[in-house]
């Protein structure tokens, strides 16, 4: 018998209402896109923010188009990306705008967050890698711009436990969205109050946390229907990491999308000397895991190039890539300039040009410029973790709409020197969809999602050619020297952030 249930998958350009149908007796699981719809910023009260009352009406729209069909929905969940969060007052409302993670507002605020806490005690607690977005730093802009709203505010609730709020009217806070905030204790794993005191903040405002997989409540349609609530791995990175199919322990992911996030699954976390040298992040995961992981710029690069170059699709610009002259242009994809600038060409011409490079110019010298430099972060990020966790690993998986780039994946196996195999793409909303499988109690485990996911969801493997991996070797050193570049107005970027 065929069980229907229902992901809201939302990335930072676009969102998606999917409709999975399972049928627990053959064990198939086939995904239907519902409704599609885009998402961005909107600059209102001077900040870069989300249209977050749009959001949950698109999530309606699709929830309702599903049950327009006939169809009885069994659950529903959201996933979203990480940090964001809004404030709510003692009657439930918004407080302010739903600020987004790229905007301006904590441009400096991580120097100021040190002197309170210092950046190794910080790590040491947190785990948590340094990036200027982090909802820590985000509530100390808050605070030091609204601070008239201490005394009004009741509840934080990150992005995807907001639209859960808006669906069923519980006030919830999933683990692994709360682990991206810098707040939680990496030995509880439950809220670091004596922190959020620390940066002056209300112990009040922060929900308990609760586990991928908790039902919290119901969506009623216009019809009367009522969808369970369960909150999946409600951070797009973890949903994903759940449903990527890795083969072992020696399996690196790359979740590649807007950005790319590549680690690995542990039992353990790494907050030592070394992780933190390399500003590696321990995110939580679903049953226990850490996501060791490293936030690398990611497909943001090129889909903001293209604003440059409008009369390109994105498959237009991977062509024109690998038809450029390789290796002429390089650059450190995790420079904080590349984070939010008005012209993402200017950005990228102006670290070549500050780098003796010259500036490229054509479509295709760009968009080679950033793959190529990304591969080349995969790599720095594969050796980084080979350090860091003393471990030799065999293979890379990456999931999500980056995987159809063929020219990156290759890119990737050539310079990683390591097999590449892809898919799924949705891998976000698939993982959504199997924690919801699995509360319903239809899947067993983790093991037994990916297994599913193999089966049904499998993609190709990549393997590295030797003369271009040969010819890499030749431009390593020179990018890692690009790595360690600071430029003239004294950039405090990512990868050096924990130092």
């Amino acid at each position: 018998m065929d069980l229907f249930v229902a992901a809201v998958d939302l990335g930072a350009s676009s969102g998606r209402v999917l409709l999975a149908r399972h049928d627990a007796g053959r064990n198939t699981l086939g995904i239907e896109e519902i409704h599609r719809f885009e998402n961005g910023f909107v600059h209102r009260d001077s900040h870069d923010c989300w249209d977050i009352d749009d959001l949950v009406a698109q999530i309606n729209i699709g929830l309702e188009r599903i049950i327009d069909r006939g169809i009885t929905l069994t659950s529903v969940g959201v996933d979203t990306w990480g940090v964001d969060f809004v404030l709510l007052d003692a009657k439930g409302n918004l407080l302010g705008q739903a600020v987004a993670y790229r905007d301006h507002r904590t441009d400096g605020v991580m120097d100021e967050v040190a002197r309170i806490i210092p950046r190794a005690e910080l790590y040491a607690r947190t785990g948590i890698a340094f990036m200027q977005f982090n909802t820590i730093y985000q509530l100390v802009a808050l605070k030091r711009e609204n601070p008239d709203w201490l005394p009004r505010a009741q509840t934080l609730l990150l992005t995807a436990d907001y639209l859960h709020y808006r669906l069923c009217g519980a006030k919830s806070c999933e683990y692994t969205n709360a682990s991206t905030s810098q707040l939680l204790s990496l030995k509880s794993n439950t809220w670091d109050f004596d922190l959020i005191k620390k940066i002056g903040l209300p112990t009040h405002w922060f929900p308990p946390l609760n586990q991928p997989g908790s039902e919290i409540g119901g969506w009623v349609s216009r019809s009367g229907q009522w969808v369970k609530v369960i909150t999946p791995a409600t951070h797009d990175t973890a949903s994903a990491v759940i449903a990527a199919p890795l083969e072992d322990e020696f399996t690196v992911y790359i979740s590649s999308g807007t950005w790319s996030l590549m680690g690995i699954e542990s039992l353990v976390p790494y907050n030592d000397a070394r992780a933190l040298a390399a500003n590696f992040t321990n995110e939580g995961g679903a049953d226990g895991t850490y996501r060791v992981l490293k936030n690398i710029m990611g497909l943001w690069l090129i889909q903001r190039v293209r604003d440059a170059f409008p009369t390109f699709s994105f498959a237009d610009l991977a062509a024109q890539a690998e038809n450029a002259e390789p290796f002429t242009y390089l650059i450190n994809p995790n420079d904080d300039r590349f984070l939010n600038p008005p012209s993402m060409l200017e950005a990228i011409q102006e670290f070549c040009d500050e780098t003796g490079q010259g500036q490229p110019q054509d479509a295709g010298a760009v968009a080679r410029c950033v793959f190529e430099s990304l591969a080349f972060l995969y790599r720095r990020t594969l050796d980084e973790l080979t350090t860091i966790t003393g471990q030799h690993y065999t293979q890379i998986q990456i999931v999500g709409g980056g995987c159809k780039n063929e020219f990156l994946n290759q890119l990737c196996a050539d310079f990683c020197q390591l097999p590449v195999h892809t898919g799924p793409v949705e891998a976000s909303a698939l993982g959504n969809i199997t924690c919801q499988l699995r509360a319903l109690g239809l899947l067993a485990d983790r093991t037994a999602i990916r297994q599913l996911i193999r089966k049904e969801f499998s993609g190709q493997t990549v393997l590295p050619r030797t003369k271009n991996a040969r010819a890499a070797d030749q431009h390593w050193q020179r990018f890692q020297n690009l790595c360690q570049h600071v430029p003239a107005e004294q950039h405090t970027t990512m990868e050096g952030a924990a130092t």
